[in-house]
């Protein structure tokens, strides 16, 4: 399904920054479409020995290369020998699959005062994600998630792929599109991370993916996802005897907190060094 061609990319992206770093594409059946998404491999591959994969999820309207930014991220996995994949999500605001809240109308007493900017976003920015918001279409759900297992399947069937140590991570949006792909997938993910998780996981989902591990990381300081929500997702978890590691960073937003805290971030790569999917519980 890859068609070998870098896709082209905007000034100042991950991938025209970072050379280790590989854009891709793949034409996306369903509509025709060239989706892009984001490769790191280490540089010692060998093919006939099995690598560890991590897929990544981005949050809310930043690009399929996003987390390969992230400060360390690369070099962490170049050290643990990981092989990173992110894709887009077949649109900025995609959701993975995860169900998307229902829009609120604006109350007529509505106060002229504009509404806060999203975080490390310009008015430009915000302006052209409304956009972007209103022209998605009725199946975005269903394509955002087709995106991103297209692009797993790429990966897996390409390189030699270690199955009992596939792990799935998320920030903000892409935290609840990992909590949506680990309850609709839970036989794949050996272990999962989420960071500032939104939308929270229903009891439902909780259930289903109960016998995967996994890391939550959110900053007690976070004005764009509550941390009294991720703490009372926690404590559910706990209540269904979840093997569940919360990390609460004091001080922490929304976003810094993980994409330029090396501190952070390691924490993903230490709990997925010591998770493997044969030594845990049985999805069934």
């Amino acid at each position: 399904m890859c068609d070998g061609i870098l896709v082209a990319q905007e000034a100042g992206s991950v991938v025209a920054a970072d050379k280790r770093v590989q854009g891709r594409s793949y034409v996306f059946a369903e509509t025709g479409e060239k989706m892009p998404y984001a490769l790191f491999v280490p540089s010692n591959y060998d093919a006939t020995k099995k690598w560890p994969l991590i897929v990544g999820l981005h949050g809310a309207g930043r690009p399929y290369d996003w987390l390969m930014g992230y400060d360390g991220i690369i070099d962490f996995a170049q050290r643990d020998g990981f092989i990173m994949v992110t894709p887009l999500g077949y649109r900025a605001l995609g959701g993975y699959g995860a169900p998307r809240a229902p829009r609120r109308a604006a109350p007529p007493t509505a106060p002229a005062t504009p509404a806060p900017l999203p975080p490390g976003r310009t008015a430009a920015q915000a302006e052209a994600l409304a956009r972007e918001a209103e022209s998605l279409p009725p199946n975005i759900a269903e394509l955002s998630e087709k995106d991103v297992m297209n692009v797993f399947g790429i990966v897996r069937k390409e390189f030699n792929i270690d199955e009992n140590r596939i792990y799935l991570w998320g920030h903000s949006m892409g935290g609840g599109g990992t909590y949506h792909l680990a309850a609709k997938y839970p036989d794949i993910w050996a272990a999962l991370a989420v960071a500032a998780p939104g939308p929270a996981a229903k009891p439902e989902q909780l259930e289903r993916f109960k016998n995967t591990p996994i890391l939550v990381l959110q900053g007690d300081a976070d004005r764009t996802v509550l941390p009294a929500g991720t703490r009372n997702t926690v404590a559910q978890m706990k209540q269904l005897g979840m093997e569940c590691v919360y990390v609460e960073v004091k001080g922490g937003d929304h976003s810094l907190f993980i994409s330029k805290n090396r501190d952070t971030l390691a924490k993903v790569f230490a709990f997925f060094n010591i998770v493997q999917k044969n030594q845990r519980a049985q999805t069934n």
